[in-house]
């Protein structure tokens, strides 16, 4: 659905997005991470046409942006950081403008506005000033918008940005019911946002992609957390000859008994050696206090990652 290659933008002597390459297949839902001022919202803006790349290139739906840019925008919906709003106009009005700009059909104008609406839970407020609605049903209109031609990618700036904790869960379950009819890419720089709605992420640092994982592939680890009534010196031999693991490590006590990391190595599925821990455990006849997958913080490879580049 969306292949970029070398995706480059300069301003000057600044690089603000550098050599990005990333492929995206129809129905993802991609979280765009990165401090502020990392290149999302750069990345954005070539996604949509708005921006030009220096170098590089951008395909959506087997469309390439530089020769097709008309078409590529017709399959995109698209909200800014900041919403593209006319406060003084009525939430109805407005859709109707919008609807216009995006080139529906006038006979099928009515119908997408209604079912932007419902979608976008908006139906008590369609008579009301947008200037007068809070941060949350504003950016629900910003959303309505950007749906009304049911564009196969959707393109979300920081959607919950300034929302309270009731507006951002609404914003998520708005944007989990989207993700069912588009494809999705969310930029933010709020890890729980993009962990709670986002199949796949992509991290941008400094203009550079350093990273580009499934969420499933980047939380697991091959590692079971042990927790015992046995200390190393009894501990260490037995743990490292049960079969399946590579490695075990002591960890600092939490809780009762002592804690060890057993790494897996090659398997797969560390969960799956855990009835064997267990039992060689229960056979030595040692108190077992505790038996997980381990399981990785987004919070810590995300600073990982700005502490190796000085950020």
């Amino acid at each position: 659905m969306i292949r970029v290659k070398e995706l480059t933008r300069t301003y000057g002597d600044l690089t603000a997005v550098d050599r990005v390459s990333f492929e995206i297949g129809r129905g993802e839902v991609v979280g765009l991470l990165g401090h502020n001022g990392a290149g999302k919202t750069t990345i954005l803006k070539m996604l949509t046409g708005y921006l030009e790349p220096t170098d590089g290139s951008i395909e959506i739906d087997g469309l390439d942006i530089g020769s097709e840019r008309e078409a590529v925008q017709q399959r995109i919906g698209y909200l800014p950081e900041n919403d593209p709003l006319y406060y003084e106009m009525t939430v109805i009005d407005y859709l109707d403008y919008a609807a216009t700009l995006h080139g529906v059909p006038v006979a099928q104008r009515t119908d997408r506005i209604r079912d932007s609406i419902i979608q976008t839970e908006l139906s008590s407020k369609v008579t009301d000033t947008i200037g007068t609605l809070s941060r949350g049903f504003c950016q629900r209109v910003g959303v309505a918008q950007a749906i009304l031609h049911s564009p196969l990618v959707l393109l979300l700036d920081e959607p919950t940005n300034g929302l309270d904790p009731t507006q951002v869960q609404h914003m998520r379950e708005l944007i989990r019911s989207l993700a069912e009819h588009a494809t999705v890419i969310l930029s933010s720089h709020i890890l729980q946002e993009v962990q709670a709605i986002c199949d796949r992420i992509i991290i941008i640092h400094n203009g550079q992609k350093v990273l580009d994982s499934t969420m499933e592939e980047l939380l697991a680890s091959k590692r079971l957390l042990v927790a015992i009534d046995a200390e190393p010196e009894r501990a260490l031999d037995l743990l490292n000859s049960i079969d399946g693991v590579a490695a075990v490590e002591p960890m600092a006590q939490q809780g009762p008994g002592h804690r060890y990391a057993l790494d897996m190595g090659n398997f797969d599925d560390p969960a799956g050696t855990a009835p064997i821990v267990a039992n060689q455990i229960a056979m030595e006849g040692w108190k077992l206090y505790a038996l997980q997958p381990e399981r990785h913080d987004l919070e810590k490879i995300f600073s990982e990652i700005s502490v190796q580049d000085g950020r």
